[in-house]
């Protein structure tokens, strides 16, 4: 069983790696690297200041989001969902796949001892509904945008994932928990899954689609999502101040979508290769050359990554630990047991 798991993780790691490797040769083949460095050097960083303060705000605004999924009974402090969010963007920047994913459920389950199945189920309802809110933005935004040749293929994932989230609105709200009830006794048969001590896991999960079950819950849910997009957006609108690349809100906006959607790939840790061929492309609509346009992407990806690494060494405190247990893949087991007691 353990071998399975790690081999399933290597193939995990690597694939994130080659996907990162082959972005990072997209974002600069064409670009000239004493051109990126001369912009590096032309930049007027004191706005990044500013935009560091708004991506600040759009962070607790996601924490926030991330709160009001639970429901209201087993809803953890606001203080300790900000915490463990914190952890979770740490660990993407640190780990490959989106490690930190995981890591966030691990330390909102070791601070609040909320069940990881729980947790997991907000989770995918904000995976959801981060897609969904960067598609609607795209497509309200179109009008104000420059022309864009991934507009298909855009409009093709925004029909899937609308269908797959109506079908499980639609089973939730017919079924309840007894689908999740009946997978359960199903898993419970399998040995790989009863070592992880299941138990009252599909109905920890069921609670955790809570933004799905309640139709408020869900619109504020989507709406603080759409938020803290628009806000992230003024601050990347900033940073293409600072580099004097004369564009508008919307080109910020078109950065954001562009990386966001980026993200649902496997990775490299920090999305390294993936946020800069993203950030290139969405920059390329408005004819910014590739070395300016990388220069920026590589600024940017700072203020993005290096704010969480340089507070990690007072915030990880309550988290001891947890890079080992993420690493080695504890971190679906061990917290699995617990939140069965929980």
């Amino acid at each position: 069983m353990r071998g399975t798991r790690g081999t399933v993780a290597r193939i995990t790691v690597w694939s994130g790696l080659v996907v990162s490797a082959v972005f990072a040769y997209l974002a600069l083949k064409d670009a000239r690297l004493d051109e990126v460095w001369s912009s590096l050097e032309a930049s007027r960083y004191e706005w990044t200041v500013p935009a560091l303060a708004v991506m600040t705000c759009a962070f607790f605004i996601r924490a926030l989001r991330w709160q009001v999924l639970f429901a209201p009974p087993r809803r953890p402090p606001f203080r300790i969902v900000a915490s463990a969010l914190y952890v979770g963007y740490l660990f993407n920047n640190i780990l490959p796949a989106r490690a930190g994913d995981v890591a966030s459920i691990v330390a909102l389950n070791r601070r609040a001892r909320t069940p990881v199945a729980e947790a997991t189920g907000t989770l995918v309802v904000e995976r959801a509904f981060d897609l969904l809110s960067l598609l609607l933005l795209l497509f309200v935004s179109l009008p104000w945008l420059p022309d864009l040749s991934w507009v298909r293929a855009a409009g093709l994932l925004a029909g899937g994932l609308f269908l797959a989230v109506g079908l499980l609105i639609v089973v939730l709200a017919v079924f309840g928990e007894r689908p999740f009830a009946y997978v359960g006794r199903r898993l419970e048969r399998v040995r790989f899954f009863a070592d992880l001590g299941i138990g009252e896991a599909p109905a920890s999960l069921f609670r955790g689609l809570h933004g799905l079950r309640r139709p408020w819950t869900g619109l504020l849910c989507f709406l603080l999502t759409t938020l803290s997009w628009l806000v992230l957006a003024v601050g990347f609108w900033l940073v293409t101040i600072a580099f004097d690349l004369g564009l508008s809100y919307g080109a910020g906006l078109l950065v954001v979508i562009a990386v966001g959607l980026g993200m649902v790939l496997p990775s490299s840790p920090a999305a390294l290769g993936v946020f800069e061929a993203a950030t290139v492309l969405a920059l390329a609509a408005y004819g910014i050359p590739d070395s300016e346009a990388v220069s920026f992407a590589l600024v940017l990806h700072a203020l993005n990554a290096l704010p969480f690494l340089v507070l990690a060494l007072v915030l990880l405190r309550p988290y001891r630990g947890l890079v080992s247990l993420t690493r080695q893949g504890d971190a679906a087991s061990t917290p699995a047991r617990e939140s069965s007691r929980t």
